[in-house]
């Protein structure tokens, strides 16, 4: 526990001027948005929206996986959303590297050996993207009629192009 101190600590402070504001499951933006796992996102304030907005699904590189499919499918189906951004970003580890110097890297720092994983880095973010939302488009198990953008997201300036 001596570890997590300073979140439990931080905790105790948020949580005694928490306020719920009344917010449930559902997307009230019906939005889901696929991004990194980068800290350096935002992504709710970058699209302009609070807590309860959008479905937030994180990963590194911001790849469409199967665990991003059956987390669309449940959310198109059971929480509101209708409307998928993908976002993946600028200046991502993902999109440096290739594959193997992904495992090599980890290798060389911890001696774990982890090429019996998919890291999925990319070596051409826009074709990544093309890909991801082709993936989305034609999953049959998501609900019929929502509609799929790709953007990255300029971490220097804050700026989502859109594909």
């Amino acid at each position: 526990m001596e570890t997590f101190k300073d979140l439990l600590d931080a905790n105790q402070s948020y949580a005694a001027s928490f306020q719920a504001h009344g917010l449930g499951g559902e997307a009230r933006k019906g939005l889901a948005i696929v991004t990194c796992m980068d800290s350096r996102i935002d992504p709710l304030h970058i699209v302009g929206m609070e807590a309860g907005d959008a479905k937030i699904l994180r990963n590194a590189g911001a790849r469409v996986t199967d665990d991003v499919l059956r987390t669309l499918v449940l959310a198109t189906h059971l929480l509101n959303v209708n409307r998928i951004l993908v976002m993946p970003h600028t200046d991502c580890r993902m999109a440096s590297a290739t594959e193997d110097e992904v495992h090599a890297l980890i290798l060389e720092k911890s001696g774990v050996d982890t090429r019996g994983i998919e890291i999925r880095t990319v070596k051409d973010q826009q074709a990544a993207l093309v890909k991801d939302i082709q993936r989305i488009e034609s999953y049959p198990l998501l609900k019929t009629g929502i509609t799929v953008m790709g953007a990255i997201y300029d971490v220097k300036s804050g700026k989502l192009n859109p594909l």
